[in-house]
């Protein structure tokens, strides 16, 4: 997990063992850890500012 970095900055990531996530503080992306493997698509990572309420939410 030491080598992987974040695909889109190419910064490092921190394991966040409660969510299962490899998580970029500068992009504020979440990337899933599925059965011991990274999925590392920009596409399939979690904004981390995103909430579900505003994400759905129309806009004013």
């Amino acid at each position: 997990m030491e080598l992987l970095v974040c695909p889109v900055c190419k910064g490092p990531l921190q394991l966040d063992t409660q969510t299962r996530e490899l998580v970029c503080n500068a992009d504020r992306l979440a990337f899933t850890v599925r059965d011991g493997i990274a999925i590392m698509m920009e596409n399939e990572a979690r904004h981390l500012d995103a909430s579900p309420d505003t994400a759905s939410s129309p806009l004013a």
